[in-house]
This record gives C-alpha cells, sequence and structure tokens, in this order.
C-alpha cells in the first residue's frame, strides 16, 4: 500500500507559528492501522511532493521504510518500490487526494481516495473511504485491505490483547 501524505495522512492544513515555522497533524488511528498493517506483513510506503521535517519524524517513528518526499511525479517511484516489493502494480493499493496522485492511481490495481478528496481523484478511485484525510482515512482503508486478504480477525487478535 502506498499512501500520500497532504490532505490523506494529514488533513492538508500547514499550521504556521508567529515565527514561520509549519506544523502537521497526523491521526493517531492511521499510525496505529500502519502498525498493525506492517504486523501482518503488508508492507507501507509513502510519497509525497513536499518535503517537510514532521513527515520524516512521523515516517521514522511508524517504521516506514519507503518513504519518497519532494516528487510530483509518482509513478517512476512507484514502480522502484513495486520492483523492491516484488509484486505487480496490480497488486498495489494508492491512496490519494488530489490531482499530483491521478497518474499514480492510474497505474496501480486498486486506487483508493479520501472521502475528501478532488472530484477527478475520487472518479478514478475503485474504494473511497467515509473519512476525510486526516481524520481516520487510513486506517479505514487499511482495515478495508485486511477484510480483502481475509486478515482482519488475525489483526483483532493480535492486537486486542
Amino acid at each position: 500500500m502506498i499512501l500520500d501524505v497532504d490532505g490523506v495522512l494529514t488533513d492538508g492544513g500547514l499550521h504556521y507559528d508567529h515565527q514561520g515555522n509549519v506544523s502537521k497533524r497526523f491521526h493517531v488511528q492511521d499510525g496505529l492501522g500502519i502498525k498493525i498493517a506492517q504486523s501482518l506483513g503488508l508492507g507501507i510506503a509513502v510519497i509525497t511532493g513536499l518535503k517537510h521535517g514532521a513527515v520524516e519524524t512521523r515516517v521514522r517513528e511508524l517504521g516506514i521504510e519507503e518513504y519518497h518526499a519532494g516528487h510530483v511525479d509518482k509513478v517512476p517511484l512507484m514502480e522502484g518500490i513495486r520492483g523492491r516489493f516484488g509484486c505487480e502494480s496490480t497488486q498495489i493499493a494508492y491512496l490519494g487526494d488530489d490531482w499530483v496522485d491521478a497518474g499514480v492511481m492510474q497505474a496501480v490495481g486498486l486506487p483508493m481516495a479520501v472521502a475528501n478528496a478532488q472530484p477527478e481523484i475520487l472518479r478514478l478511485a475503485k474504494w473511497v473511504s467515509r473519512l476525510q484525510g486526516g481524520q481516520g482515512a487510513v486506517r479505514e482503508a487499511i482495515m478495508f485491505l485486511l477484510r480483502c486478504r481475509g486478515q482482519f480477525d488475525a489483526a483483532w487478535e493480535k492486537w486486542s490483547g
């Protein structure tokens, strides 16, 4: 599964303090969903158009090794990720929200969109979350994939204590 960041892992907002520093907000349920997916062998990668220290920190915290920042042309990166994961593009899900995600969404087997994605992206998606980006949409998408893969019960057993 490949994720966009701004508008998917975050709500897309840029929060500036009085000194001009930018912060981003991540949803803790998305983070746990990523950890659950990783624990069951579902590979997670991130491709984002912007470079930001907060994103790098969050990606590191979550143990995501496939992190690519500052790229608007995401298809070549998806191809590289596909090769490293040893799968076909038809086996990849991509969760996006905006026009820069269109190319990669058309190149993968399961294009997914967050509820508040741009209309053109919603039309490309084969699955759309009920939740908005930055509000648990990543977790919702991961739970959908785990159900499709027959791994939801194993996830529950492993993580429900």
